[in-house]
């Protein structure tokens, strides 16, 4: 019985360090560290739906969506790594935004992995952008 303890803590141990050494590891930065990232040059992308996206955005932002709506509810964007490398460079200071801040750390999980190694999630998302006052694009009709 004992080996067989030992065994799995050794398995559980190699899987914790193979996990943890899979590469760098995400940060999140809140709105307020955002906006004076943004405004020292880091680019705006916003992963959010074009739904969400025409309702109101962080000015000067590039919409790439990380899902999409569809009958059965969101499905991730199987060329949203595409669409990203096609108007971003791998070298680009990003700051990842969506409505609530779970989308784009999913999505800047997945620009780690393939090598944008300056992106950092934003915290707390648009609606955090919002709540704290900054300055979004939003359509003429709900100015």
């Amino acid at each position: 019985m004992g080996n067989v303890l030992w065994n799995g803590v050794v398995s559980l141990f190699l899987v914790l360090l193979l996990f943890c050494s899979s590469g760098a590891e995400v940060v999140t930065v809140d709105v307020h560290a955002a906006r004076e990232l943004i405004r020292s040059g880091h680019r705006y992308l916003d992963v959010r739906t074009e739904e969400e996206f025409k309702k109101g955005h962080v000015e000067n932002s590039l919409n790439i969506p990380y899902m999409f709506n569809t009958p059965q509810g969101r499905v991730k964007n199987p060329k949203f790594l595409e669409q990203v490398s096609s108007a971003c460079d791998k070298e680009e200071k990003l700051i990842v935004g969506c409505q609530s801040g779970v989308r784009s750390l999913d999505a800047t999980t997945d620009l780690h992995a393939a090598e944008f190694k300056h992106a950092s999630n934003m915290g707390g998302g648009y609606l955090a952008w919002v709540e704290n006052g900054f300055a979004v694009n939003k359509p003429q009709d709900e100015l």
